[in-house]
């Protein structure tokens, strides 16, 4: 979170410079950045896996939710017949115990909802966290002070405990994949409030911002042209590092059996069924955690190269002493020589 808020201070040196010069720059500088470049692969084909879930299971000629009570062994109970989980040419990572369902199937569909979920709640966070931010930093006392009380109130609250509690007395027929992603988007904005007010206050002083408003330029005129672009940095960045949050709140939601409800299969879920079969069938326990740990890393990984990029010098300050110059500080130097 600290190095978050380092990336905010640099967003008004920023919003200086063309929005194509910017880009261009933006993207010199996460090139620079090997590892971001391996997270932001790893990402995107897990993105299209996810995308493609339909075609890569009736490639392998499987479903998510048929049952094959014939691969399981009920004299074990219940544990997948064969070595490995029932790896075999039909069922590529093996079978469900008890239940037969395949796995791969299951977990390429779990990978829709998992990063469904989180990607809509962080849009949702977004939305909400720049609307009252922008909102309290341009009102007058009264409106600040109520707006900013109210987000402190939501920075207060736990959000599992919270979550918990709004998932249990919402009515089983309401989608959950949508109730989750709405729970997690409506609690979780008071952050991204606090920086975007913050951040706007500064730009408030900026002399663009001064001259709109002595033109003439209405409020929201102004804080559309001359504040929002200001802005993107520290969005950006926040909210390339609340997908992996998100990710594993809802992995943790439905592990404690109020989140996404089966046959829906999602990673958290697979987890919640696996944990009375991790010493019969391990298997089944570690594909949806390897997957989870991989997502999740690869989101982090990537969004703090993301934020490098916007601000390298937030990557230089950590640095200092060490001798070692970042990397994207490097390429904009040999850019410029």
């Amino acid at each position: 979170m600290s190095e978050t808020l380092v990336a905010v201070g640099a967003a008004g040196a920023e919003s200086s410079v063309p929005a194509a010069s910017g880009a261009r720059r933006f993207w010199r500088r996460l090139r620079a950045q090997r590892v971001a470049l391996v997270a932001a692969a790893v990402v995107a084909l897990l993105v299209l896996i996810a995308l493609a879930a339909p075609l890569l299971t009736a490639l392998e000629g499987q479903d998510p939710t048929t049952y094959h009570p014939s691969l399981i062994d009920s004299a074990r109970g219940g544990v997948p017949v064969g070595s490995l989980g029932g790896i075999s040419a039909g069922h590529w990572l093996g079978v469900e115990p008890q239940t037969g369902r395949d796995l791969f199937a299951r977990l390429v569909y779990g990978a829709r909802v998992s990063l469904g979920v989180a990607l809509a709640a962080t849009v949702v966070q977004v939305a909400l966290g720049v609307a009252v931010g922008v909102a309290a930093a341009l009102g007058n006392r009264w409106v600040d002070q109520l707006l900013s009380r109210a987000t402190d109130i939501i920075v207060a609250m736990p959000l599992m405990i919270m979550s918990l509690a709004l998932l249990s007395i919402v009515p089983s027929g309401f989608p959950r994949p949508v109730l989750v992603t709405l729970v997690i988007g409506l609690i979780a904005w008071g952050t991204i409030a606090k920086i975007v007010r913050a951040q706007t206050l500064t730009l408030k002083g900026l002399d663009h911002v001064a001259a709109a408003r002595l033109s003439g330029w209405g409020t929201w005129r102004v804080a559309r042209r001359e504040l929002l672009p200001g802005l993107a940095a520290p969005v950006i960045t926040y909210a390339a590092l609340l997908v992996p949050t998100n990710i594993s709140v809802e992995a943790a939601l439905s592990f404690l059996g109020v989140g996404v409800k089966p046959p829906t299969p999602s990673w958290g879920q697979m987890l919640t069924d696996a944990d009375v079969w991790y010493q019969a069938a391990p298997q089944y326990l570690l594909w949806p955690a390897g997957a989870l740990f991989v997502t999740v890393l690869a989101l982090t990984v990537l969004g703090d190269g993301v934020r490098t990029a916007l601000d390298p010098r937030a990557a230089s300050r950590l640095r200092v002493g060490t001798g070692r110059e970042d990397a994207g500080a490097k390429t904009d130097r040999e850019a410029t020589a």
